[in-house]
């Protein structure tokens, strides 16, 4: 419950935290659900298109407690999409290529807004930030979802961390020198927003790939390795939903799979990245 002790212990910077992270949850579940219904539509299916779900609207993809699970955990859901699997040219290929899409949207803007952010790295910091010789004060340390210093400009705490042990104060630079690197400071603000967009939505791809009914990764691996012979009825699907809801509010299984997965991938993707572009 991040959230709620943070707005007993920070209420301010909580509720500054929440304004960059609640449009982002509404791009990032809007553009999952209409991905899931555009390519329901591309594979014959207009029944999304129909009930006015390829919309930009947020309001016509949000399930409020999906949406809350998004603002408390970082991963959730928004409304299924309504498909008619009868109106499918070919149906285990199509019902694949549904439930993908989504999962694809999502992990697309990850990617995307990960060039976005390294790029803004370079403009918003003086190259002599780089040269101080700290081992945190690297760009991938800047740029990683569980690194110190992602941390400090994504919350807001604004101070440069200089080495793992960084909560000690005698090994933090206090805001008066991180301002004094900062070459471009509302760049801060944008850099911010991207932060926790980039974030939510791969936390948003890899929570749908569990294999887990209603999830998108129970279709994938139904039809992938079932040959789509697996067909669960509703009934079950909703007990395996309030399931889901309760591990995940009670206990910390299924954030910690979803926290170790993400920091992997993004990992990788950013060594690639600053590899790419000769920053690393």
């Amino acid at each position: 419950m991040g959230i709620l002790s943070g707005l007993q212990s920070d209420p301010l910077g909580t509720l500054i935290s929440l304004l960059y992270a609640i449009p982002a949850i509404l791009i990032a579940l809007t553009l999952h659900e209409m991905a899931h219904g555009y390519v329901a539509l591309r594979c014959g299916d207009p029944t999304a298109q129909m009930l006015g779900r390829l919309s930009f609207n947020p309001l016509h993809h949000l399930d409020p407690v999906g949406t809350l699970f998004m603002v408390l955990f970082g991963f959730g859901w928004a409304k299924p999409v309504p498909v008619n699997p009868r109106n499918f040219r070919h149906y285990r290929r199509d019902d694949l290529l549904v439930s993908i899409a989504g999962v694809i949207m999502n992990f697309c803007l990850f990617f995307v807004t990960m060039w976005v952010i390294t790029g803004i790295n370079e403009l918003m910091w003086s190259p002599e930030l780089w040269k101080l010789g700290y081992p945190l004060i690297n760009r991938k340390d800047f740029l990683s979802f569980n690194g110190f210093n992602f941390y400090s400009v994504s919350s807001g705490e604004n101070v440069l961390f200089t080495i793992a042990s960084g909560a000690n104060s005698g090994y933090v630079l206090e805001q008066p020198v991180f301002y004094q690197y900062l070459k471009t400071p509302w760049l801060l603000y944008v850099q911010r927003f991207l932060m926790g967009f980039a974030r939510i939505n791969l936390g948003l791809a890899v929570f749908n790939l569990l294999p887990i009914p209603p999830l998108d990764g129970y279709h994938v691996v139904n039809d992938i390795f079932l040959r789509g012979k697996l067909h669960i009825p509703s009934n079950v699907i909703r007990v395996f939903s309030v399931g889901l809801m309760m591990l995940m509010f009670f206990t910390d299984i299924i954030s910690n799979i979803i926290s170790q997965a993400v920091y992997f991938v993004q990992g990788g993707v950013l060594s690639g990245i600053l590899a790419v572009l000769g920053l690393g």
